[in-house]
C-alpha cells in the first residue's frame, strides 16, 4: 500500500511538473509579447511629448514634439511619423519610418532650414536619435528575431514581477549584450541594460512612469542614461492617444515637408 502511494504521489508531482514547463513562456515569447505591448498598442497612436536632454553637469535642453504612429493590417508593418515643435533650431524637422517585418526599415528625415528630405542609412538605425541618448531602432523598435533570447529566471523590481531576458543581438551592433527586466502581468520592458564586449555598462534604460491610457498599459515617463557620459535624457508622454483614426496618407513625403495640423498642433 505504502509502495502505491509512493507511486502515486511521484506521478502526480510529474504530472505537476510537466503542466508547469508546458506553461512556462519561452524567452522569444515573452520578447514578441513586450514588443507587441510597447510598439503596437492599438491601430494606432497620437502622443505629445516632451524631450530632456541632460548633461553630467546637469545643464539640459528640451524639446517639444508630436508622435504620430500607425499600424498596417500587413503581419507587422507601421508607419511613424515625428514633428518637432521646439526648440526653434529644429523648430518643423520630421522624421518618419515605415518600418517592416523581417526586413531593414525605410527612414526619413526633413530638415527645414534646407528644405531637404534626407534618406537615413539602415545602418544608421543604432545611431542617436537627434541627439539623444536613444537610438533611431529604440523609438521604432526592433525584431524580435533581430537577438537571441535567454530566460535567466523570475524576480521583482520596485514591486513588480519580472522576467528577466538576456539578449545578443545576431548581427554586429553597438552592444554585445542587453538584459532586460520585463513586467510579467503588463509585459512592458521596465529597465534595460546594454553592455560592450568587455561587458561594461554602456546605457541603461528605465520605465518611470506606467498608466493605462484607452485600456493600454503605456510607459508615460521613460529615461535612457548613457554610463560612460553621464548623459541622460527623460521622455514625457504629456498627452496619449489610441484609435484615434490615423490614415496611412499621412505617412509620406508630402506630409514630412507640409505636417498635417489636425494632428500637429
Amino acid at each position: 500500500m505504502q509502495y502505491a502511494i509512493l507511486i502515486a504521489g511521484l506521478m502526480t508531482l510529474l504530472n505537476i511538473t510537466a503542466g508547469t514547463a508546458a506553461t512556462q513562456p519561452t524567452a522569444d515569447n515573452i520578447v514578441a509579447r513586450s514588443l507587441e505591448v510597447f510598439y503596437y498598442a492599438g491601430k494606432d497612436q497620437h502622443a505629445r511629448i516632451s524631450m530632456r536632454l541632460i548633461n553630467s553637469q546637469g545643464k539640459e535642453r528640451r524639446r517639444e514634439m508630436t508622435l504620430l504612429r500607425k499600424n498596417l493590417d500587413t503581419g507587422g508593418e507601421q508607419r511613424y511619423y515625428i514633428y518637432f515643435h521646439t526648440p526653434a533650431d529644429v523648430k518643423g524637422t520630421a522624421f518618419m519610418v515605415w518600418k517592416y517585418p523581417a526586413r531593414e526599415d525605410d527612414r526619413w528625415i526633413f530638415i527645414p532650414a534646407i528644405k531637404l528630405v534626407r534618406r537615413i542609412a539602415a545602418n544608421d538605425k543604432r545611431s542617436s536619435f537627434v541627439g539623444s541618448d536613444f537610438t533611431h531602432e529604440d523609438v521604432s523598435g526592433r525584431e524580435v528575431g533581430d537577438e537571441t533570447h535567454s530566460l535567466l529566471g523570475e524576480s521583482t523590481l520596485d514591486g513588480r514581477p519580472v522576467y528577466r531576458i538576456e539578449s545578443h543581438p545576431k548581427a554586429r551592433a553597438d552592444y554585445a549584450r542587453r538584459l532586460s527586466w520585463i513586467d510579467r502581468q503588463r509585459s512592458l520592458p521596465l529597465k534595460e541594460e546594454y553592455y560592450d564586449a568587455r561587458g561594461e555598462l554602456m546605457r541603461t534604460f528605465t520605465a518611470d512612469e506606467v498608466r493605462e491610457v484607452d485600456g493600454h498599459w503605456t510607459t508615460t515617463r521613460r529615461s535612457m542614461r548613457d554610463a560612460r557620459s553621464g548623459h541622460r535624457t527623460e521622455v514625457v508622454y504629456e498627452e496619449v492617444g489610441y484609435d484615434v483614426g490615423l490614415t496611412a496618407s499621412l505617412f509620406s513625403e508630402r506630409y514630412l515637408r507640409r505636417p498635417p495640423r489636425q494632428w500637429i498642433r
